[in-house]
């Protein structure tokens, strides 16, 4: 199916869940590295989602896909699409 000009392709992550503490909410981290501008030297870097997990699938130490999705409170605006490895 093709997106038309006034539909804004969703947004995918994958990462490793942190926390599962909150209700219907898991805690990811996406990690990746940079390259400084001037100085050229790579460093890592980390950021951290609310996903929204409303079957409670996903466990701490799992690799998940994630999607971008309407806000569904004031800091979870991502949905789970897969676990994918447990």
């Amino acid at each position: 199916m093709e997106k038309t000009d006034n539909q804004k392709k969703s947004r995918e992550f994958s990462g490793i869940v942190s926390s599962t503490a909150m209700a219907k909410t898991i805690t990811v981290v996406v990690s990746g590295s940079k390259e400084h501008p001037k100085y050229h030297k790579r460093y890592k870097t980390s950021e951290k989602y609310h996903v929204h997990d409303e079957k409670k699938l996903a466990k701490v130490g799992d690799l998940v896909r994630f999607a971008e999705c309407r806000p569904l409170s004031a800091t979870k605006k991502w949905r789970l699409i897969e676990v994918l490895k447990a």
